[in-house]
């Protein structure tokens, strides 16, 4: 799904998933993908959305102009909850479909010809050609979608501070509108053990728990007010970029878009808001974070040397190990495939394109009633001038007695 062409946003950074027993990373048009439970099976699957193929209408909208040209960088991601599936979307507008098992294998791949459409599309790969048929439409920038575990609503965030929530049957049928925050909402998710209640984060620097049918606010954490560090308390504007989320405790990891911490929240179920647990700081920039179901937590950083961090859960802190096999497995192969990143190192802020312009209307107006004041005043000094002139003129031309 995609909304109308605007700024690149924080899904076209590097990514990290763990599907089953597979760890998938993403990075520009590529996809690896290995077994980090198993560190003596040495299979490395990658896929390249360049090699996927375009559709000939590619280059043109419905309406005859050129859509621009695209680098095919994997956008968004899905796993199934079964982890046999993946699926992946690209700026291609292709969405492409993998199963897992027994091995790794495309299975279709579906166009949308037009940008400005959102399409629903056959599962499975029962039709591969098919390029879907329109079920939703947004006339603002579309940055996440998340869907109940039951599949009865689908949930959508846009850069205009909404989160609307519709009937996935009917998408038309739009149930509730999550209305509260200040500035584009980057991340949105249903809590998985507690389904009646949604996650949100934006740039107004809160992360927010509603009960997303009704469109009622439960609570509202400041990240600003934590403490996290002098870079997060100075900030003005910064974003959460990743979530991630683990049953077991039910904790809550957030990645910040320019700051280089993951902050660890858990819900308290029975009065409905976010405890900060821990901060977690890193050396450099974090891409991506999710979480294992027994807790640990994988980071994927702008780091060539150390590419995953594992952090594990000890006595509800989470605390770095380095000698795990899976971590020196999945770290080699990201090393030795650190092209398929190379791009994304050194990009800033993915947000900073959407938030609101803002105007200081005293500052503009003391600054004009100075111009005007100075303006005034070299006015008196030209006239002052011209007086004084005229002065001396009469006085020269004055006859003698």
């Amino acid at each position: 799904m995609e909304a109308a062409e605007a700024p690149a946003v924080a899904s076209s950074r590097p990514g990290l998933g763990l599907c089953g027993t597979w760890m998938v990373a993403r990075g520009g048009s590529k996809l690896l993908a290995a077994s980090y439970k198993e560190p003596s099976q040495d299979y490395l699957f990658m896929y390249d959305c360049v090699t996927a193929g375009k559709k000939p209408q590619e280059n043109k909208r419905e309406d005859g102009k050129s859509t621009g040209k695209s680098s095919d960088a994997i956008l968004a991601w899905a796993f199934s909850s079964s982890g046999t599936y993946v699926a992946l979307t690209d700026d291609s507008k292709r969405l492409i479909l993998f199963r897992t098992k027994p091995s790794w294998e495309c299975l279709s791949i579906s166009w949308i010809l037009s940008r400005e459409k959102h399409r629903a599309f056959p599962a499975f790969g029962d039709e591969p050609e098919n390029a879907g048929t329109i079920e939703l439409g947004h006339l603002s920038l579309l940055l996440d979608v998340a869907l109940s575990p039951d599949d009865q609503y689908i949930l959508t965030a846009d850069r205009d501070e909404k989160i609307r929530v519709s009937l996935t049957r009917a998408p038309h049928n739009i149930v509730s509108f999550c209305l509260g925050h200040r500035e584009f909402v980057s991340q949105i998710f249903v809590i998985p053990n507690y389904p009646d209640l949604l996650l949100s984060a934006s740039g107004d620097c809160t992360l927010r728990l509603w009960e997303y049918k009704s469109g009622k606010e439960v609570h509202c954490c400041h990240l600003n007010s934590l403490n996290t560090c002098e870079a997060t308390k100075n900030e003005k504007k910064y974003a959460v970029s990743r979530t991630a989320y683990c049953c077991e405790g039910n904790y809550i990891a957030i990645l910040y878009d320019c700051i280089p911490t993951v902050s660890i929240f858990q819900l308290d179920t029975d009065a409905q808001k976010l405890l900060c647990k821990q901060h977690i700081s890193l050396s450099h920039q974090g891409w991506d974070i999710t979480f294992e179901e027994t807790g640990g937590l994988w980071i994927l950083q702008e780091d060539k040397q150390t590419p995953l961090l594992l952090y594990q859960p000890v006595d509800e802190q989470w605390q770095p190990v380095t000698e795990e096999k899976e971590l020196i497995k999945m770290s080699k192969y990201l090393r030795d495939n650190w092209t398929v990143f190379e791009d994304s190192v050194g990009k800033g802020s993915c947000y900073q394109n959407l938030y609101k312009a803002s105007f200081d209307n005293m500052a503009v107006y003391l600054q004009k009633k100075e111009e005007r004041l100075q303006q005034q005043k070299n006015k008196r000094k030209e006239l002052q001038h011209e007086s004084n002139g005229q002065t001396k003129k009469v006085k020269t031309e004055a006859p003698s007695l």
